[in-house]
């Protein structure tokens, strides 16, 4: 990772600086202006109409006289800091604060026409074209006896309300300044929470890509980032472990494969040098027949394993009697249990008992397990095949007295070519594999097996086996 993405929060982070100090210089200063513009507005209209309803009206009812009425407004202008006029409806000026009181001298404003303000009360404009500059203009008829005399007139300086606006905006900056420095709080979050956390495992991921799956790495952290590195650990170990079972199950084919093929082969080459002489080629024949006969073995079961791993297999299920399997599998060891003298007791569940699995897969399932039984076994022992239901499930148990598996050794029976050192002894022929066809053909079924075991004392497998519907019905 090239800092890409820390790179891209922090252009994500100056986007958000620009965006934020154009927002606030044009749509928040806008409205600020609006708001001072209104604001001045509304307090303007109020003393225009406090002008025109004392003022004015005294000095157009005679009772007051024209130099009064001017003092007394100069000092409200003063106050307000706004020009005030008062304006005939013919558009002439007749009293103006911002300049000396001259009755003889006439000022009139071309084409005043109030009805130009519509229904609102002020403008921003030059006051047709009174002024140089826009203005804030408030404009308040004088009335009496239902008729407009005059009109009232108050000019505020928009410049008076753009420094207003733009103090306001001087401490809008300042807060968004210190909003951006605050938010450099998420920024150290984020690399500290997210980024650094994320390096490290992508650092292990590209360590893991390159093999190396024994590297190790800390994401001290219970959230997400920490699962996710818990997942990757765990990973790495599972496929190290992976790599550790493929480099032995190549290194006990090879064994396998080695000690048959060097045995034919030595006795082949004694034969054809004369070391081994006639007479005795048929003894030899015989056992190199035998050697062939245990790769033709392990062939089968290594194909027979990568059968049961593919995915998408396809079982031949079918609804059979498995107290029949049962039976003829016992009867096909009746030689070997003549020889040990090994009984084999059947306590099988009705006449019939009908499971839904692959016959096949199933024969050779109990024939794995029974010839496991029989080799491991004392003499002079019996080995019991019982079956049971239980939940809907048939249950196949499969126990004998032999020499039992030790403690240590029963979580790895499952493995390939694994033979436990108590048994290497008692197997010379054996593949290491017929536990492991076991366990995959009944996974393929979807169902369990499992082993209960005491060195000494004997083992017992145990698994199950969907009932058929129509057993399913009876019960």
């Amino acid at each position: 990772m090239k800092k890409t993405l820390y790179l891209k929060f922090l252009l994500a982070y100056v986007i958000f600086g620009i965006f934020s100090f154009v927002i606030v210089s044009t749509f928040v200063e806008n409205l600020i202006y609006g708001h001072l513009t209104k604001e001045s507005a509304s307090t303007l209209y109020e003393e225009a109409s406090l002008i025109a309803e004392n003022y004015a009206s005294e000095l157009y009812q005679n009772e007051n006289d024209l130099v009064t009425v001017k003092k007394q407004l100069d000092t409200l202008a003063g106050y307000l800091n706004c020009a005030v006029r008062i304006i005939n409806p013919s558009g002439r000026i007749i009293l103006d604060t911002t300049l000396p009181l001259d009755v003889e001298s006439v000022l009139q404003i071309d084409g005043f026409d109030p009805t130009s303000f519509g229904d609102s009360y002020y403008t921003v404009s030059t006051f047709f074209h009174d002024f140089e500059t826009p203005h804030l203009n408030v404009l308040v008829p004088i009335t009496s006896q239902f008729k407009t005399h005059g009109y009232v007139a108050l000019h505020y300086q928009t410049d008076h309300i753009q420094r207003a606006c733009d103090s306001m905006m001087n401490i809008a900056f300042i807060m968004l300044g210190i909003l951006l420095l605050l938010s450099l709080i998420i920024l150290i979050f984020f690399t500290e929470l997210v980024y650094v956390p994320l390096k490290k495992i992508t650092r292990a991921a590209e360590h893991y890509a390159d093999g190396n799956m024994h590297y190790e790495f800390q994401v001290e952290t219970e959230d997400e980032m920490g699962y996710l590195a818990a997942c990757m650990r765990y990973m790495a170990g599972q496929i190290s472990g992976f790599e550790d079972d493929q480099k032995k199950l190549v290194a006990n084919i090879s064994h396998d494969f080695r000690s048959p093929l060097t045995s034919i082969r030595g006795y082949l080459e004694a034969m054809q040098d004369g070391t081994i002489p006639p007479e005795m080629h048929e003894k030899y024949l015989g056992i190199v027949l035998n050697e062939t006969e245990r790769l033709t073995k392990l062939t089968n079961s290594l194909l027979t394993l990568n059968n049961l791993n593919t995915k998408g297999m396809l079982l031949d299920r079918t609804d059979f009697d498995i107290n029949t399997v049962i039976r003829n599998t016992a009867s096909s060891f009746e030689g070997r249990c003549r020889e040990k003298n090994i009984h084999i007791e059947l306590v099988l569940t009705g006449e019939e008992l009908l499971v839904n699995a692959d016959t096949e897969k199933i024969q050779r399932v109990l024939y794995n397990l029974t010839d496991n039984a029989i080799k491991f076994s004392h003499p002079d022992s019996s080995i019991k095949i019982e079956t049971y239901i239980k939940k809907n499930h048939l249950f196949v148990s499969v126990k004998d007295a032999g020499i039992g598996i030790p403690k240590d050794d029963l979580k790895m029976i499952w493995n390939r070519f694994y033979k436990s050192d108590v048994s290497r002894g008692k197997d010379k022929k054996g593949t290491g594999l017929g536990l492991s066809i076991v366990k995959e053909i009944i996974n393929s079924h979807q169902e369990n097996i499992n082993v209960v075991s005491t060195e000494g004392v004997g083992t017992e497998f145990i698994f199950s086996l969907p009932l058929s519907e129509d057993m399913e019905e009876e019960d």
